[in-house]
């Protein structure tokens, strides 16, 4: 067996074991996703290593299939608005290298070749090695969704730097968003109920600039296309 087929089966395994694990949990206390997450906030909630708890399991989030956007709004809930979002660029732009460490490991060395076998994944892996910083960035403020564009930026090879930076800047209007949303609420599992107005369209507001941001950044972008006869090799963006 190859050492890279080897440091897949090892990374194939463990993550299969944490999910199993996760899972079985789950269903012997009948807990959905939010159950789980609001389980986390009453259990972390009085100490006072909360933080570094609260990060390990962002940091852990991506391998158990947990959205980023339910841990963000539990971090405006747990520690609000100033605290929340300073722990949120940390965990969430950790969980982002986590999950683009992976995604890079189980593709190999020869993943920047994959995305040659399909035209629009084609299109679009070139995109990424080519202009990684932009087209992150323009990803992050659509809000797609956050780690299928970890684990493809990382089965891809986007350079890594432009990944990280484009992800730290990307996500901000997002996770002020959220965390604006938990701040206002009592309880994860309490609906719409507690939602503060003011949160609420606070939150409406940043998503909205973003949109727009994205928007004329890929309007700009397409021009720049237009204009461009033949994009960089892949290799040049490559690290």
């Amino acid at each position: 067996m190859s050492s890279l087929a080897a440091r897949r089966l090892a990374i194939v395994t463990v993550w299969g074991a944490a999910l199993i694990g996760w899972f079985a949990y789950r269903n012997a206390n009948d807990l959905g996703t939010i159950d789980a997450a609001q389980q986390l906030v009453e259990g972390v909630d009085m100490l006072s290593w909360a933080p570094v708890v609260f990060v390990v399991a962002y940091l852990l989030r991506p391998l158990l299939f947990v959205p980023a956007s339910l841990m963000t709004v539990a971090a405006g809930l747990l520690f609000g608005a100033t605290l929340g979002t300073v722990l949120v660029i940390v965990a969430a732009n950790g969980s982002a290298m986590v999950a683009y460490t992976v995604g890079r490991s189980l593709a190999g060395e020869h993943g920047e070749h994959d995305d040659e076998r399909a035209g629009l994944i084609h299109r679009w892996g070139r995109r990424l090695r080519t202009r990684s910083f932009e087209t992150v960035f323009v990803m992050r403020l659509l809000f797609l969704p956050y780690d299928l564009v970890n684990y493809a930026s990382g089965a891809l090879r986007v350079h890594r730097p432009a990944f990280l930076t484009a992800t730290a800047l990307g996500t901000l209007p997002g996770t002020l968003s959220f965390v604006l949303l938990g701040a206002s609420l009592e309880r994860l599992d309490e609906g719409l109920g507690g939602i503060d107005p003011w949160a609420v369209g606070a939150s409406v507001a940043i998503f909205a600039i973003s949109m727009v941001v994205a928007a004329l950044l890929r309007r700009t972008s397409a021009a720049a296309d237009d204009s461009t006869d033949q994009l960089p090799s892949p290799t040049e963006t490559v690290s």
